[in-house]
Parts: structure tokens; sequence; C-alpha cells
């Protein structure tokens, strides 16, 4: 028997797949324990449309993703902050900072969470901070730090 899993089932699926149980599975355990519901043309249709939107967003999401990718490439952003003898700024520069620098010049907005900047930045000079925009696309950002 064709159902379609409403809830995580161990050994059959994830939630929303289309498996085959066994007839005796599915109706003694599946269907009474609301994990599954039997597999109609207008289920599976539904299942279909759901699968096809998911699928569309992502597209979109990845695009938006690239043209971000784009935009933060093709410029850099420049922090003022204070520094002592030999160039060592007094604190740090954090992935806050930069985000709200890129926010300000580059007019994008950018997560604080999504700038990959372990330790920050403690010096001046040009530094290139890796940007992770989705799961594949990460973006190179040249941060200039300059002394007041």
């Amino acid at each position: 028997m064709k159902v379609v899993l409403l809830a995580d089932v161990k050994g059959h699926g994830k939630k929303g797949d289309l498996v085959e149980a066994s007839d005796g599975y599915a109706r003694n355990y599946l269907l009474p324990k609301g994990l599954a519901t039997e597999a109609t043309k207008g289920v599976i249709n539904e299942l279909k449309g759901k699968s096809d939107a998911a699928a569309y967003r992502k597209e979109q999401e990845k695009k938006a993703a690239m043209e971000t990718k784009t935009a933060l490439e093709s410029g850099s952003v420049t922090i003022v902050a204070r520094a002592g003898e030999g160039g060592k700024l007094f604190g740090k520069v954090t992935s806050q900072d930069v985000a709200d620098a890129i926010k300000m010049q580059l007019h994008q907005v950018i997560d604080k969470k999504k700038i990959v900047l372990p330790d920050g930045i403690k010096t001046i000079g040009d530094k290139t901070v890796d940007v992770k925009l989705y799961p594949e696309i990460s973006a190179k950002v040249v941060v200039k730090v300059v002394s007041e």
C-alpha cells in the first residue's frame, strides 16, 4: 500500500515522502497513529505541488544570493578605527562592525553570523573576509581598516 508520511518514521522515510508499506503495517500502525495518510491522487498531486514550490523557492534564494555576491565583490568597505603604534588597533573590528559597514557603504543587509571572522581584525590594512550567503555560495569582501 502506498502512503504519504505525515511524520518521520524510522526505517521508512521522512515527513512528506511517498513510500510503499505493507498493508498490515499501514492499516494497523501508520494510519491509526496519524503517522501517514493513504496515497490518493489528490494527496499525490498536493505533495507534488509542495515539492515544486519548495524547488522554486530554493532557486529564487540561490539567484538572490548570486546577485548579493556580485554586489559584495564589486566593491570594498572602509572601517575607521583607533590605532596605536605600529598599526595595532585598540580593540578589534568584529563581524558586527563589518556587517554595519557593508550595510552603510554597499547597501546590502548581511547577518553578522554569515561573516567568517573568527578572531576579528586587530591591525590596520586590507583584509579579505568571507561571507557565507548560501550553502555553496560565498563572497569575498575586501575590508580596509584605516586609522582615525
